[in-house]
């Protein structure tokens, strides 16, 4: 049963979609339910979007955009700084309303707001630090002049595991390089979104420039975005089987296009690593946001020398965990998604222990008046086979499978026996072997000696089949701008 906190929450979030800097109901008046789930009961209905949705919200971010992208990059970066200040302010009331749809920890939602947060004030500062270049002719003859406009209107699909900082992730640098967005949030977690577009709303954001839809049917709302001439940018985070389909529907138009796709993060654990600041990164790496992140690490490969004391540490903290409603305080670890997502976990964990591997702690289901939703135990597998599936496949849950190897040359050949290549950890004390590891590792991103890389400062994005483009860091603006060269002749 929800607390009147709870309820006074999600009252005061918006249902309707937002269009043209209007709330209104979806065609049709369709509703969208969305799920608790920690209990597998409905919190609330939102609109559903239909196609006639999507193409009006479409149609207000290309009316907009010329006078948008002409708008002061002063003025465009101040309208971020106050989301940020308004965001930071609710980040209590944002936190519960995160946990309430999508199940984590208040405090794990209290930090996806502070660091969703850090984009809006990263890029409010990067909107007028647009640069182009003058320079004279090779030739002597005339100049050579660049400049950076705004791509256009981008349509943005965000997914379901971090509601806010994956929309604030695209959002910031597209409202600082002077786009015009279409955004459409995942259909099990669109109440942050909605929060969000409010927040802009309040700050100053004109009409039309963030548009948001909600609905039930993501490929049925989206592909017809992308096949309209007006759309000029595709930015995706999911899975990597989604975002194939994606590519392919985008060739038609031949868009610019962002594809932050699936992971299977090693972790490599070397025999000279501080194995307690090893087993602290693989908590922070492994359960932040219970493990359903593109960034958890996806398997352990620890040497064999320390591999059966770094699986008795991790099993101990795992263990240690209490798993419950993300709304309680003392909550460590709270439900999956839904049980789509559970059953795949059980189904990777069963796989594996029939193969050989030997649960240290946890391995099932929990269920009973506890646990009415769709909780997963902390789980540790010890010498987990090379053929196990959860080795090659994304488990997206609360589970350290641990694998052995001996040499430096067998830890990487592991590391990169995959078609993934989002980000990588790595333990040791040898500075020479950090640098040789973190440079053959073929990720995008690499935490050495850390179990934490997301940082609005930083690029974040991948390699192989985890996608291309990054956003965040210096270069995040760059994926919202078009650069034109200006020869010119006196």
């Amino acid at each position: 049963m929800s607390s009147d906190s709870e309820q006074a929450v999600l009252e005061r979030v918006p249902k309707d979609l937002y269009i043209g800097g209007e709330w209104r109901a979806a065609t049709g008046g369709g509703t969208l339910a969305v799920e608790d789930p920690s209990t597998g009961e409905p919190l609330l209905e939102v609109a559903d979007a239909q196609v006639q949705d999507a193409m009006a919200a479409l149609g207000a971010a290309a009316d907009r955009q010329a006078e948008w992208g002409a708008h002061p990059p002063r003025e465009r970066g101040e309208i971020l700084r106050r989301a940020y200040e308004a965001i930071t302010a609710k980040a209590d009331e944002l936190a519960l309303l995160m946990t309430l749809e999508m199940g984590k920890a208040v405090t794990e939602s209290k930090a996806e707001i502070a660091y969703a947060a850090e984009f809006f004030r990263w890029f409010s500062e990067e909107a007028v630090r647009i640069h182009g270049r003058y320079m004279v002719n090779t030739t002597g003859q005339g100049r050579i002049l660049t400049m950076r406009q705004p791509v256009g209107p981008c349509v943005f699909v965000t997914p379901w595991n971090f509601p806010m900082a994956m929309g604030t992730r695209k959002i910031a640098p597209a409202i600082a390089a002077g786009c015009t967005i279409v955004v459409k949030p995942a259909k099990q977690t669109p109440l942050s979104m909605l929060a969000l577009a409010k927040i802009l709303e309040e700050a100053g954001l004109p009409g039309g420039v963030l548009n948001v839809i909600t609905a039930k049917h993501s490929g049925e709302v989206i592909e017809p975005l992308l096949k309209d001439g007006r759309t000029r940018k595709l930015s995706f985070t999911g899975s990597t089987e989604v975002g194939r389909k994606l590519i392919e529907q985008s060739a038609q138009q031949v868009l610019r296009v962002s594809m932050e796709l699936g992971g299977n993060a090693p972790f490599l654990v070397f025999e000279d690593a501080d194995l307690e600041a090893a087993v602290e990164g693989a908590m922070m790496a492994k359960m932040r946001n219970v493990g359903e992140a593109c960034t958890a690490a996806n398997r352990f490969h620890v040497h064999e020398s320390v591999a059966d004391e770094f699986a008795r540490r991790l099993a101990e903290r795992m263990g240690a965990l209490k798993v419950g409603r993300g709304t309680e305080p003392d909550t460590d670890v709270g439900p999956l998604i839904d049980e789509a997502q559970r059953g795949k976990v059980a189904e990777l964990v069963d796989d594996a222990v029939d193969r050989g591997a030997r649960a240290l702690i946890g391995g099932g289901r929990l269920s009973g008046p506890a646990h009415p939703g769709y909780f997963f135990e902390p789980t540790v597998l010890a010498d987990v086979p090379d053929d196990a599936r959860l080795l090659s496949e994304e488990i997206f849950g609360p589970v350290a499978p641990i694998a052995r190897f001996s040499t430096e040359e067998q830890a990487l050949q592991a590391a990169n026996r995959t078609e993934y290549g989002l980000v990588a950890y790595v333990y040791t004390r040898d500075l020479s072997r950090a640098f040789r590891v973190a440079e053959g590792i073929e990720t995008g991103m690499v935490g050495l000696n850390q179990g934490v890389v997301s940082n609005a400062a930083a690029p974040f994005g991948g390699v192989k089949q985890s996608g291309f483009g990054r956003e965040g860091g210096f270069e995040g603006i760059g994926e919202y701008l078009e650069t034109k060269y200006v020869a010119l002749s006196f």
